[in-house]
């Protein structure tokens, strides 16, 4: 493949990956002040995402290795995006809070399946060259995807307030294109199959013994960063606490996707050229930045400005964070290693929510923000110290 050329495949999966965060952001968006409109707490919030990120996670280390072992990708890709439609149309129908988890827990399950088998399948499309351009690209446009999901929902809430159950049954339809499209992906023929067996949990969790240690020193950088970083969930709740419509809200959630989409390719190159280590860390120190404003935007410009700098860090990080993973392991592990990042990270994330839930119940919202501050500060300092810069 030449170095520049972005292959049908990659388009294919970032179509696929655009029509579901269409129909993803209709939802996660407006799920916390749905959520708070019919008496749920923060704290019942910051729970509900991070085992739904658990879920998702656990899942992703589990089903990557599954993949390796059958050297298969696309059976795993498409049976998670149709589980992850599934589960979002759910929530049009009741609204307890076991059916709630149940929605939240099948959506991101589909995740889990999906998640690694398909970065896997961008890895086998890149070179040492464009990988970061690769990983950046699909973001790009899974990201566009979000950004058009986000205003899709912010356009019919206008017309029609506080229905939110259609708008449930309205965004299964983009999750049905996403399915659709990966029957358009030819996945190339693989070697022969290892091991045709489904693995045990704990095998799929076990690929640490075997992992470089440059990969296990980047695993734990992420995963430090992660227990600092919550749910979006609670920037979008900090809006409401600054008295800030939905509509203000949502609009600025809008812009930061667009900023997001903007840059998740430049940064991909940026990354290529300079080094992921040196575009990972220019991205956490916006992510710094970021919750610093966040706590004082008690005017409408002020958290547009905080969003827009959230839209670098996450152009600067998303992408990245995964070319750079996958140069540090085996080409024939590649799934494995990939969703072994995605399960710890979503043991980290569950510990990172319900401790920001009573952060900002217990102390104040401004108290987390604060904190997250500090934290990534330290990732900086770690990475600076621990990891080398690289080249590709």
């Amino acid at each position: 493949m030449s170095k520049k050329k972005i292959s049908q495949t990659v388009i294919l999966l970032s179509l696929v990956s655009l029509f579901n965060d269409i129909s993803s952001e209709m939802l996660i968006p407006i799920l916390p002040f749905y959520l708070k409109s019919i008496g749920y707490t923060a704290l019942f919030i910051g729970i509900l995402e991070g085992f739904a990120e658990a879920t998702s996670g656990l899942s992703k280390a589990y089903f990557g290795k599954f993949s390796d072992n059958l050297k298969n990708r696309m059976s795993f890709v498409r049976l998670g995006y149709g589980m992850s439609a599934i589960g979002k149309s759910m929530l049009a129908v009741f609204t307890f809070p076991i059916w709630v988890f149940a929605s939240r827990s099948l959506d991101r399950l589909g995740k889990g399946v999906r998640t690694g088998a398909r970065d896997a399948l961008l890895a086998d499309e890149s070179t040492p060259e464009n990988r970061g351009k690769i990983f950046g690209f699909n973001k790009a446009l899974d990201t566009i995807g979000a950004g058009l999901g986000v205003l899709a929902a912010l356009v019919y809430l206008h017309f029609y307030p506080s229905d939110y159950s259609r708008l449930f049954f309205i965004a299964f339809l983009p999750a049905l294109v996403a399915v659709g499209i990966t029957w358009l992906v030819k996945e190339k023929k693989q070697t022969a199959i290892s091991n045709k067996k489904a693995p045990s949990l704990w095998q799929s969790l076990g690929y640490w013994k075997m992992a470089s240690a440059d990969y296990k020193k980047l695993l734990f950088g992420l995963l430090l960063f992660a227990l600092f970083n919550s749910s979006d969930a609670f920037i979008l709740l900090m809006g409401k606490q600054a008295q800030l419509t939905d509509t203000t809200i949502l609009s600025a959630y809008i812009f930061y996707n667009m900023v997001f989409a903007l840059l998740a390719y430049p940064f991909g190159h940026l990354a290529d050229k300079l080094g992921m280590k040196g575009a990972f860390l220019i991205g956490v120190l916006f992510f710094m930045l970021a919750y610093f404003l966040f706590p004082l935007c008690s005017t409408v410009w002020l958290f547009f400005l905080a969003f827009f700098v959230y839209g670098f860090y996450a152009a600067a990080t998303d992408g990245v964070s995964k070319a750079w993973l996958s140069k540090h392991c085996n080409p024939d592990d590649k799934a494995t290693a990939l969703g072994f990042y995605s399960g710890m990270q979503s043991i980290v994330i569950l510990t990172a929510n319900i401790l920001a839930g009573l952060i900002w119940t217990k102390f104040s919202p401004q108290a987390l923000f604060y904190l997250s501050v500090a934290g990534a500060l330290v990732v900086v300092v770690y990475f600076l110290f621990q990891m080398k810069e690289e080249k590709n």
